[in-house]
């Protein structure tokens, strides 16, 4: 039995809210990290490294600056 199909203002509210939004904008930062580091290692390194290294090297930072927060120095040196 398959649940009914959800209307399309409730699709229209996810695709427009704050979180999904940052959730496209992380994505696509993961992906530029996942072709950058391909492109210097001379193969694909898969979404899954790409992912798990962009969120040691780079994800603090990142949404730092996207809050207009200032990065540490810490964060800066991981990167």
């Amino acid at each position: 039995m398959n649940p009914a199909p959800r209307p399309p203002e409730n699709r229209d509210f996810v695709k427009q809210s704050s979180l999904y939004q940052e959730f496209l904008a992380e994505r696509e930062e993961i992906l530029k990290h996942k072709w950058l580091e391909s492109e210097r290692l001379g193969y694909d390194i898969g979404f899954e490294r790409a992912l798990l290294d962009w969120i040691r090297k780079h994800r603090d930072s990142w949404r730092a600056s996207r809050r207009g927060q200032p990065v540490a120095d810490s964060e800066r040196r991981a990167g």
